[in-house]
């Protein structure tokens, strides 16, 4: 993106306000706020980390989350219930959110590219990952809510950890 689309993006509240949506998510996630964090999903929203890191098909192509509300709810309730092995000694973690682009803009929602690393410490180990995230974030009466969010992990095709928290 040239300095001038930059400056551009920048001075549309919008894009600011979906900027400032996102990073308020990540510092949900890291507290493990995640009865917040469900509440600013739409209730139509998608939560989807894809295996193949060129699809666009999610529901015809192998996932590792492909969540509606519905299976986002029962991730949340395994993660905070004690009762499975995710939620005990949960992870702690850090993320950084950065490299915002604009993808697309229309009268009810802006859909945002970034990059996201995580680092996340579990039982004496520490694990880093990265991906690109896609956030679509849709004006509501209730303000910007999270209507989509895809997380393509640079290292998706390979075995991935249980983690133990959310992306």
């Amino acid at each position: 993106m040239s300095t001038d689309l930059l400056t551009i993006a920048l001075s549309d509240t919008r894009v600011l306000q979906a900027i400032e949506l996102v990073w308020h998510e990540a510092a949900l996630l890291d507290a493990k706020d995640y009865q917040t964090w469900d509440a600013l999903w739409t209730d139509e929203g998608r939560y989807v980390i894809p295996i193949d890191p060129d699809t666009d098909d999610f529901d015809g192509s192998l996932n590792m989350v492909n969540d509606d509300t519905r299976m986002r709810r029962m991730r949340i309730e395994r993660l905070t219930s004690g009762y499975s092995m995710s939620a005990l000694a949960a992870a702690r973690t850090v993320r950084t959110v950065s490299r915002f682009t604009v993808e697309d803009r229309t009268e009810d929602s802006i859909t945002l590219k970034s990059a996201q690393i995580l680092v996340g410490f579990k039982r004496d180990d520490q694990q880093t990952l990265a991906a690109d995230v896609t956030h679509r974030i849709r004006d509501t009466e209730a303000g910007p809510r999270l209507d989509l969010k895809v997380i393509r992990l640079v290292n998706s095709q390979a075995a991935v950890n249980a983690s133990g928290y959310l992306l």
